[in-house]
């Protein structure tokens, strides 16, 4: 599914226009970006869990030089879904 198939879904699910289901997903999209972006987990109950993890810095190895380079601390989005949506697809 991709975000058409999907504006597609909510707006036959929720009785909307494709356009007010365009904005709500780009609204909630958004949020979700917005607060992992100032390190704040989103928690949908039912649905799981985005946080931001931490990577170190760290040394790491060119695998076709064998030289030795640094990796740069950053930032990676981690996502554990909720027990809902584990009993859902299983």
């Amino acid at each position: 599914m991709n975000k058409t198939d999907l504006i597609d879904a909510v707006a036959k699910a929720a009785d909307l226009s494709k356009s007010s289901a365009a904005r709500a997903i780009d609204s909630l999209t958004s949020a979700i970006a917005a607060s992992l972006k100032k390190k704040e987990a989103v928690t949908l109950a039912g649905f799981g869990t985005f946080t931001v993890k931490e990577r170190a810095a760290r040394v790491g190895r060119n695998p076709r030089t064998g030289e030795s380079i640094a990796i740069k601390a950053s930032s990676s989005m981690g996502f554990k879904p909720g027990k809902a949506l584990k009993d859902a697809i299983n």
